[in-house]
């Protein structure tokens, strides 16, 4: 098995997790689970109901592992980088935002 590839930081990383997400329908399924998970954790906290917290990883990864397994056709950088993959997660839905990265 090979081992997976090796990052000093973050912005070595980025390039990397950008071109995992290469599929339009992949990306725009990115962004439809973490604005889930943005949502949720706002109405987790204004509603002081924590065992929804329970539902994030669902909101957030079925959608997105959805995107990898059916369109991008690859495996998620989460299960090789999952610190990593989680910040860039929220950094690639900030740069789609900004218009950095096409829908």
């Amino acid at each position: 098995m090979n081992s997976p590839q090796q990052f000093n930081s973050f912005a070595e990383f980025y390039p990397y997790y950008l071109g995992e997400h290469s599929d339009p329908t992949c990306r725009r399924l990115h962004f439809v689970g973490t604005s889930l998970v943005i949502a949720l954790v706002a109405y987790t906290v204004a509603s002081a109901s924590w065992g929804l917290l329970l539902a994030l990883p669902f909101a957030g990864y079925g959608f997105a592992w959805a995107g990898h397994f059916f369109f991008e056709k690859n495996r998620p950088a989460t299960f090789k980088h999952p610190l990593y993959s989680l910040i860039g997660d929220f950094a690639m839905y900030r740069d789609m935002l900004r218009g950095k990265v096409a829908f």
